[in-house]
Formats: C-alpha cells, sequence, structure tokens
C-alpha cells in the first residue's frame, strides 16, 4: 500500500509538472484569493499598542494591575454582550440534536427505515433514521467514512458520527406523535407530570448537554515528541461533555433575603427579555458556545463550495477585552474617557449602582437591552457595566509582571479562576473601570455575569497604526 501511494505521488509530480504552464518557475500554489468577511454582529478591533493596567491610583489597593505597554493583534469582537435570544438558539440547536439522535438509535435498534411516513413530515420513527443508514446510497467519501469511522464509533459513544436526518420536522403536537416508539422518545426527554410546574410539559434541561473536541496546543508545543513515531496529537485532543442550559436559579442564589422570583422565572425564555445579556452561564457553557458557534458556522459554509471554513469564534483574552473597551482612548478610566460616570447634562453613562442600596438610580433595576447607552469609539455597546464579562484567561495577581507584551495571556487550565471584566448592574463604579481585574470560577455562574465572543481577523495588515 505505501508503495503504491508513494508510486501515485511520483506520477503526480511528473505530470504536474508537465502540463502547468509555470515555464517551470517558482509561482507558488495557485489558490482562491481571501477576501475576509466581517462575521454579523461584530465589529473589527484594529490591532496596536495600549497602556495595559490602572492608569489612576489604586483605590482599592489591590495592586494587581500594574501599568505595562503590550500589542495585541486585530480581531472581531461582538458588538454586544451575547443575549437571551442568541444562547436559546444554541439551546434549541442542541435540543433538536438530542431528540433526532435518540429518535434514530431507537430506529436502528428497531431496524426501522424511511418510508413509514411522507418523508418530510415524520410519519413513523423511521424517517428520523441516521442518513447512513443505507451505505449503498451514498457517495464514495461517506460510504469509506462510514465503512471505517462512523459505523464503528467509539468506546464511548456507538453512535458517534453518524449523520442525523434535519430535513424531517419534529413533532411537538403530543397528539401528531406518529407511532408508540416516538412516543417512547420523547417521554424520556421530558419531565414527568408530577414534576410540571403549572401544568406545563417541560424539557428536561440536564439532556441537553453539548460535546465538542478541541486540542490542547500550549501542551502540544511544549512536548518535543509531538509529531514523531513516539507521539500522537491525540494525546493532547480534549472531549467536553457540557450541561448548557443556563442557571436561572442564580436570581434567587445570588441575593439572599430577596424577592426575584419573577427574574427567576422568566429571564432566559421569555421573548419580552430576548434582547437582554445572557447570565447564568459560565465560563465553561461560554466555551461551549464559541465552539458551536464555530461549528454551525463552517457547517453551512461546507454546504457552499468553494469558500474557505472560518477560525475559531472564542473568548477574548484579557488583554484583548480591556483593549478594546478602551476603544482607542490612551488612559481612560471608562470606555468613555470619564473621570466620571456621568456626562455633562447630568446623565448616567451605563448601568450600575451608583448609590448604596439604590439600584434604579441609572434607570435600571437589573440588565438592560445590550444595545442600551452609547457605544465606544470601536462601536462597542456596554464595555462598562450591564453585565460582567467572562474572558478566556486565568486570574493571577501577578500575571502583568511576567506575561508577554505580544497578545499577552495566562491560559492556566489548572487555575480554575477566571477573569471577568466590564462590571455589572449590581457593581460599584470601580468595577466599570476599564482597568479594573476581577475573577469568578469557572464552574460558577451568577446573575451579573455574561460574556462575548471574538474571531482572529485572518491576515496582519490591519492596524490602528496604519498610515
Amino acid at each position: 500500500m505505501k508503495k503504491f501511494i508513494a508510486f501515485t505521488a511520483l506520477v503526480s509530480l511528473f505530470f504536474s509538472s508537465c502540463h502547468k504552464n509555470d515555464r517551470g518557475e517558482l509561482v507558488g500554489v495557485k489558490g482562491r484569493k481571501w477576501h475576509p468577511e466581517k462575521p454579523f454582529g461584530m465589529t473589527l478591533v484594529p490591532g496596536g499598542a495600549f497602556i495595559m493596567g490602572k492608569s489612576d491610583d489604586d483605590l482599592a489597593n489591590v495592586q494587581d494591575a500594574p501599568t505595562k505597554t503590550v500589542t495585541v493583534r486585530s480581531f472581531y469582537m461582538d458588538e454586544t454582550e451575547i443575549t437571551n435570544s442568541e444562547y436559546r438558539q444554541f439551546v434549541e440547536w442542541v435540543k433538536d440534536s438530542i431528540t433526532r439522535t435518540r429518535l434514530a438509535i431507537l430506529a436502528d435498534e428497531q431496524g426501522q427505515k424511511p418510508g413509514g411516513g411522507n418523508g418530510k413530515t415524520g410519519g413513523s420513527i423511521g424517517d428520523f433514521a441516521f442518513k447512513d443508514q443505507d451505505p449503498s446510497k451514498m457517495s464514495a467519501y461517506d460510504k469509506y467514512m462510514y465503512e471505517n469511522y462512523y459505523s464503528v464509533g467509539t468506546d464511548e459513544d456507538p453512535y458517534a458520527g453518524r449523520r442525523l436526518n434535519r430535513k424531517v420536522k419534529l413533532h411537538n403536537d403530543v397528539q401528531k406523535y406518529p407511532d408508540e416508539y416516538y412516543v417512547e422518545v420523547m417521554d424520556s426527554l421530558y419531565l414527568p407530570a408530577t414534576e410540571s410546574y403549572n401544568g406545563l410539559r417541560t424539557f428536561d434541561v440536564s439532556k441537553l448537554k453539548f460535546r465538542y473536541t478541541w486540542m490542547d496546543i500550549q501542551a502540544a508545543a511544549k512536548d518535543k515528541t509531538v509529531g514523531s513515531s513516539r507521539t500522537k496529537r491525540s494525546k493532547y485532543m480534549k472531549t467536553e461533555n457540557v450541561e448548557i442550559y443556563p442557571d436561572t436559579t442564580v436570581w434567587i442564589k445570588d441575593f439572599a433575603y430577596s424577592y426575584n422570583e419573577p427574574m427567576h422565572n422568566d429571564y432566559f425564555w421569555h421573548q419580552a427579555y430576548g434582547d437582554y445579556p445572557v447570565v447564568g452561564v459560565s465560563w465553561k457553557q461560554a466555551k461551549a458556545f464559541c465552539a458551536w458557534r464555530t461549528m454551525n458556522k463552517n457547517s453551512y459554509i461546507k454546504k457552499k463550495k468553494g469558500r474557505d471554513q472560518v477560525n475559531s469564534f472564542r473568548l477574548p483574552t484579557e488583554a484583548e477585552w480591556e483593549y478594546s473597551a478602551r476603544g482607542g482612548l490612551e488612559s481612560g478610566t471608562y470606555p468613555w474617557g470619564g473621570p466620571y460616570a456621568k456626562n455633562d447634562r447630568g446623565c448616567f453613562l451605563a448601568n450600575f449602582k451608583p448609590n448604596r442600596g439604590d439600584y434604579a438610580a441609572d434607570g435600571a433595576l437589573y440588565t438592560v437591552e445590550a444595545k442600551s447607552y452609547e457605544p465606544n469609539e470601536y462601536h462597542l455597546y456596554n464595555m462598562a457595566g450591564n453585565v460582567a464579562e467572562w474572558t478566556d484567561s486565568s486570574y493571577d495577581p501577578a500575571a502583568y509582571e511576567y506575561v508577554s507584551t505580544m497578545n499577552p495571556n495566562v491560559p492556566d487550565l489548572s487555575n480554575m479562576r477566571k477573569v471577568t471584566r466590564g462590571g455589572s448592574w449590581k457593581d460599584v463604579a470601580y468595577f466599570l473601570q476599564v482597568s479594573t481585574r476581577d475573577y469568578e470560577y469557572a464552574d460558577s455562574a451568577r446573575s451579573y455575569i455574561g460574556f462575548r465572543t471574538v474571531q482572529d481577523y485572518m491576515g496582519t495588515s490591519n492596524t490602528k497604526n496604519q498610515k
């Protein structure tokens, strides 16, 4: 087999060199020209240098942010915090996928195949069978992948890699369930009637788990044996399986002896709060959202010929967040400069707690819509106040003393304290300052912490220092 591959490569090399019009010159590989595409809802933050850290007196005397000149590369950033509506898109996709997976597995176990219904509305559970169930109708590539990967699965999941049939619509009306197998699957996904609240049929959110794989490049880069016959890359491939539904009980747990039941009951799912920032999401859930957003976009691009896939959406590093929040203003206290949290007309410039016990002095008791107040010079909304935001960086009070001056970051997986920035609706003005550092544990969720995502800009020519 190896001899055949080597021979094929040699023949290909011979004929390719004979039939090109390069006249034997070094002209490079011909390919499509790359055109950067600004992701929907994001803005381009041009790379550059800035002074990171406290430019004013450190009133809290934390001493964890001494000034340091650093440089960051260009990237796209969400104009707003991720909203309830946007996060619900993630939840609904996972819910749909899990439902279809369970239907397909049961159809596989029962030996049912498509054809029991009209193929569009799900006339039987067989219509939800895996699309690769009949290898004879596959393309050569799909058949190869099925025979070598999909059909064998893994030890943890024997159905890993099987393709779901997403064209058939799911039935939400219990009176229209097509057969007893469909009833069995749906019954396993919803809470029993004895646990229903106000008679509502409720999906068991503990079933909403999103699994994704990522590579620990930091660890792999330090291993000198990676790429050799002694060590495989799979050693550094990590698989995460995350429950992704927000913790709505944070509205109760975060505030003892306080009446916040309406926020617990309605904030995440009710359309009235669709454009408000999602909260109750841990750092791990935010990372899972980033992985899904990347996969969702590339799944669409894969269907379009002639387009390159996008690189990953991710959480911003601490330095990227501060650079973006400053909006190009050097040594400003807040995203709008400062030093005050009011404008010249006496109006507050962010959603926070201006006075002791007075949460509503700025016009909002809890959060406000993600596109509230004026954006900064990079067209980013609520970089101060509303909700604090997760970053990708681990918190170390001495980090500024040793991090690199180029794209600084502390990606310490063993450190569960993750940096949050920007302050929130329940914080005093100190936490709204662009240089103030705070942290929360990666597996914790709060009613005042959300997030926004970034994506690296492909290419290096876009910086704010360009002439």
